[in-house]
């Protein structure tokens, strides 16, 4: 039988399956009233042809709330004045996050996916001035002129690329990162991040193929200083997952485990378990 999961614009379904998940619990971390409707059965399919789906279910819910108070905080400390979410796939946090009303918020996908997500949500109302973009972010020219276009935003903005770099080659990610940060009004990034260890027991035994797809995870670094430091980005703070399941109460299978293991490990091993994956927050070098 052929995969549900044929493309990357599939995993905006099974995602919201996700979120969908967390929403229906008691305890639930965020409450995303359109993640069943965006995911459908669809959706839930993905999840079902994907092996260990409960692993991604506690890292997408605490992935989600992390980025969630990430942005909440940010737009208001830093007075932004726009938010662009770059592969949005099916996000919905501009209905769902106690925004400012002025602010102006921009979804960037392909075309196909932002036809579909407009159709879908025609009737709902964002809490602020929400726009879609529909451009191609693998062809060079076209991701140049929408960072032509930002760079006329008035600013100061941030982009995120939630569930996106993992997908890319570093080359890839290299050219993305180096025109954000030609974009002046842009301060902020925000991205989740996964370490070569990670990317390692990811894909051992071929399961870098989600759900039998030939989508594979590719991006990983161990060190991102380093790594966004040459492409203009200063990494200010990182929220790894490790620690953040532990205090949301989302937390990987063995989890109490690892915990023990840590202990005994040497402070530069400890660190590197903690950083196996996370959320960047990334600040353009003036």
């Amino acid at each position: 039988m052929a995969s549900p999961i044929r493309t990357i614009s599939d995993t905006a379904r099974w995602v919201a399956h996700y979120r969908a998940l967390e929403s229906a619990r008691p305890d639930a971390l965020f409450n995303d009233h359109l993640a069943g409707r965006l995911a459908g059965e669809r959706g839930a399919a993905m999840a079902r042809s994907v092996a260990g789906g409960p692993q991604f279910a506690w890292a997408l819910s605490v992935r989600t709330r992390l980025i969630d108070d990430l942005i909440t905080r940010l737009v208001t400390e830093d007075s932004l004045r726009f938010v662009v979410n770059l592969a949005a796939g099916f996000d919905t946090r501009p209905y769902r996050l106690p925004l400012p009303a002025g602010l102006r918020w921009i979804e960037v996908d392909l075309p196909a996916l932002i036809g579909e997500k407009n159709e879908m949500l025609k009737n709902e109302q964002p809490v602020c001035r929400l726009e879609r973009v529909a451009v191609d972010l693998a062809d060079d020219a076209a991701r140049r002129d929408l960072m032509t276009r930002l760079g006329a935003e008035p600013g100061p903005g941030l982009v995120l690329t939630e569930g996106l770099l993992l997908y890319l080659e570093a080359a890839q990610v290299k050219a993305l990162g180096a025109d954000l940060a030609t974009v002046a009004p842009l301060r902020w990034w925000l991205t989740d991040l996964v370490s070569p260890r990670l990317l390692e027991m990811m894909t051992r035994g071929g399961r870098q193929k989600l759900g039998g797809s030939d989508i594979t995870f590719k991006f990983a670094t161990d060190n991102a200083e380093r790594f966004f430091g040459e492409l203009g980005w200063e990494l200010t703070d990182f929220q790894g997952m490790f620690d953040a399941g532990h205090r949301l109460g989302r937390e990987m299978r063995m989890a109490w485990l690892w915990r023990i293991m840590m202990r005994f490990m040497k402070p530069e091993a400890r660190e590197q378990g903690r950083r196996m994956s996370g959320i960047g927050v990334l600040r353009r070098k003036v």
